[in-house]
């Protein structure tokens, strides 16, 4: 079916216009009907509106619509909800989640773990909701503004009868001057009222603040900054949260990253009695201050290559303290936690001859970057395995449960005389604790048979070196939110224009010796009748703000 959009003052619309673009006469409804113009987007035709939508029309429409984008971000608010019912796993240190949630919430901690609401920010189908609200405001801004930009760019002085009488602030009163004259007088009491004006005749357009128009879709594209910079920080390089422990004067690698940190000097002070509560005293020990004296250093060469050893350059170093964390170039690393255990960092042992009490020398075994072969006397021992944490699978094999020295296990092949052409295996356990625990000489009693004669034996504590303290450090990276906070400083411009400011227009025309006045708000009618009515005093003619609302509704 053809329409025909074409005005009275022939002016061609597109289909769909409500108010012709040129004379502001309406196309569409009644034309004796009084009601006011709907002047949101002043009568123009938008896309979401098209009679026959094709497929991409249609998604258009979805995502324009106000009522889905309210149900999006409902769902979404419920599913942030939902994250909050218990702890998340990125809030863990050193936590099994698969087993946490149901030893410490039951069948409901289960449950929650098997839906995947222990990640629920980082899911697909949250991201989902986020890309889907996202699209939502794109579309939505794009179906409403080109249209009212294209409406407000090309406004027309002289506007039709019917379209001033059906504004919501309308005046129709007699003049005796001249058109012409009683319009170029008007023209300065509205300019010292802040409003543009321009003239065509006995037509006459008045117009300010239209910028607080674009207030809403300011606010819009903030909102899209801003979740623009929450699905960024998924990115890889753009964001890192993550907490390591750095024993006192071990050199730790900050993975991920070309840096690395080392904890110098772990110190921590204690709140006396007689600084604490007296429901406190002898019952609890209270930390007063802890603090990491760290340095950060930056891989220069050799940074990817573990044959080598790293070229380190010093680049920062920090107190750090609870909420004064060391901060460089986006990094911050935060104290997050301490632990007073003393932690092994290595051991000096002897191979010794059991049968004969001859010792073959010592050598330095790391806990954490150990050599691979050492040399003792005649013996050779090549590292086979390293166990930071030896524990055993369901299948009784060995494995490595954290890769914190816990309980350090290291399996040896040792060749030289008096063994097989092709070496015999040693399982060394350096913590006398961990000896008794898992049974280190009868498991090499069956790696190495009953003729075995070698073994690894620390003499006295000189060669054994601990770390008195370990100190966990919050690590983190947000290159994303400079642009959250951008995007929040948008929204709050948008908030300021829409708010503050109110976009007026007075229209009229002066014909046969009658003034026909037509003026819009968005906002704020009772200033802007009060406004209008002191320009009319101005003009002498007496008009009170009341008597300006909706004008009687003639046509």
């Amino acid at each position: 079916m053809i329409v025909n959009t074409k005005c009275e003052c022939g002016h061609q619309n597109p289909v769909g216009t409500v108010l012709c673009e040129a004379c502001g006469k309406p196309l569409l409804d009644d034309p004796e009907s009084g009601e006011t113009l709907e002047m949101r987007y002043d009568g123009m035709a938008r896309r979401s509106q098209k009679a026959d939508p094709d497929v991409i029309d249609r998604v258009w429409n979805f995502f324009s619509s106000v009522k889905i984008a309210i149900y999006l971000i409902v769902l979404t608010l419920l599913g942030s909800t939902l994250g909050t019912i218990f702890p998340q796993e990125s809030t863990f240190l050193n936590i099994d989640p698969s087993t946490y949630y149901e030893q410490r919430y039951g069948t409901a901690g289960e449950i929650y773990y098997r839906l995947g609401l222990s990640h629920t920010y980082e899911s697909w189908w949250f991201i989902t909701l986020l890309v889907m609200i996202g699209a939502s405001l794109v579309i939505c801004s794009l179906d409403r503004v080109l249209p009212l930009y294209k409406a407000l760019s090309r406004q027309k002085i002289r506007k039709h009868r019917r379209f001033l009488t059906r504004q919501k602030v309308v005046l129709v009163t007699m003049v005796a001057e001249d058109p012409e004259v009683w319009t170029a007088r008007a023209v300065q009491p509205l300019k010292k009222q802040g409003y543009r004006v321009f003239t065509d005749g006995g037509a006459l357009l008045a117009e300010k603040h239209r910028f607080s128009r674009w207030g809403p879709y300011v606010i819009h594209i903030g909102l899209i900054v801003f979740l623009l910079a929450v699905l960024a920080r998924g990115l890889p390089g753009l964001n890192m949260d993550q907490h390591l422990a750095f024993p006192q004067g071990d050199l730790i690698h900050i993975p991920d990253t070309s840096y690395y940190l080392k904890n110098e000097k772990f110190t921590v002070e204690f709140y006396s009695d007689e600084e604490m509560p007296e429901e406190f005293r002898g019952k609890k020990v209270l930390p007063k201050l802890y603090e990491t004296k760290a340095v950060l250093y930056e891989c220069t060469e050799d940074c990817g290559d573990p044959s080598k050893e790293p070229k380190l350059t010093k680049v920062a170093s920090h107190p750090i303290q609870v909420n004064d964390p060391l901060s460089y170039k986006g990094m911050k690393a935060y104290q997050f936690d301490y632990d007073l255990t003393p932690v092994l960092r290595s051991v000096t042992p002897k191979l010794v001859n059991s049968r004969t009490g001859d010792s073959y020398g010592a050598f330095k075994l790391e806990m954490k970057n150990p050599q691979r072969s050492f040399s003792a006397g005649p013996y050779t021992l090549e590292l086979k395995e390293k166990y930071m944490e030896f524990g055993l699978n369901e299948a009784g094999q060995p494995i490595s449960k954290s890769p914190y020295p816990n309980s350090p296990a290291f399996l040896f092949l040792i060749k030289g005389p008096n063994l097989p052409a092709g070496g015999e295996q040693y399982f060394y356990f350096p913590k006398q604790n961990d000896k008794a625990e898992f049974q280190q000489d009868a498991i090499n009693d069956k790696l190495g048979g009953a003729g075995r004669f070698l073994e690894l034996e620390v003499g006295d504590m000189s060669g054994v070196d601990f770390s008195e303290s370990t100190s966990y450090l919050n690590i983190r990276v947000d290159r994303a939110m400079p642009f959250v906070w951008i995007g929040a400083g948008i929204v709050m411009l948008g908030l300021v224009l829409g708010f503050y400011w109110q976009h007026r227009r007075i229209w009229l025309i002066v014909e046969g010796g009658e003034l026909t006045l037509g003026g819009h708000t968005n906002k704020n009618w009772f200033g802007f009748r009060r406004e209008v009515s002191f320009f009319l005093n101005k003009m002498d003619i007496t008009a009170d703000e009341k008597s300006l609302d909706n004008g009687g509704g003639q046509a």
